[in-house]
């Protein structure tokens, strides 16, 4: 079995970056949001919940090219300092304001996180001779930008009916080939890009949200 290599992917322009090496681990965390009201005569406060926080994701990255004669590190390393700036060819139409992309983080086929870089730290530790680094460790931070279990017709991706199952669209994932997943039949994927308002079948894109209707 040929090694995963972990990627980011810049979903705006679509550029993706080769982690050089998988990280050794990575960091999951979840808040949820309680407001606390004092209750006359009582020791404990009510607890009211007042909404879920995103998941944020830190990891840290290496990369190293020391042994390419020519080698400079910074080639990776711009590319995750770009995915964190504003590009104002991409502003929202309305309010003509800009925004830095969101970001695909995958490793493998089974784990995908869609996020937004809140905060990004490179140090440099190898150098040649002349100044040029070789060697960096990345800590990224993400925060969650899909949630995976909202319901159809909540999120803008996805129109299908309520209560109709959703998958996530994998990296090589076709129309034809989720149908053929999840109905056996890959001829179904009409239904699908019906039910999703998708007039190219060649458009989805991995980290997208479809609805899976039921079979009429």
């Amino acid at each position: 079995m040929s090694l995963s290599k972990a990627t980011i992917t810049d979903m705006y322009t679509k550029e993706k970056l080769k982690c050089l090496f998988n990280p050794t681990e990575y960091t999951i965390a979840k808040t949820n949001n309680w407001q606390a009201k004092p209750v006359t005569g009582k020791n404990v406060p009510k607890m009211d919940f007042t909404g879920g926080g995103a998941r944020s994701m830190t990891v840290e990255l290496m990369f190293d090219v020391f042994e390419e004669p020519l080698g400079d590190v910074r080639v990776h390393t711009d590319k995750l300092f770009k995915m964190t700036m504003i590009d104002k060819s991409k502003a929202n139409t309305k309010t003509k304001k800009g925004r830095p992309p969101f970001i695909l983080f995958e490793w493998g086929d089974n784990w995908q996180f869609k996020a937004a870089i809140t905060s990004l730290s490179i140090r440099f530790t190898l150098f040649r001779q002349n100044g040029v680094p070789v060697r960096a460790l990345a800590n990224v931070t993400l925060m969650e930008a899909v949630d995976e279990n909202d319901k159809p017709g909540t999120n803008p991706t996805s129109y299908a009916e309520g209560g109709a199952k959703r998958r996530m669209v994998r990296p090589r994932d076709t129309l034809a080939g989720i149908a053929n997943e999840e109905y056996g039949n890959p001829s179904h994927w009409r239904l699908i890009a019906e039910a999703n308002r998708i007039d190219d079948p060649l458009s989805i894109e991995p980290g997208q949200i479809l609805g899976i209707p039921n079979l009429p």
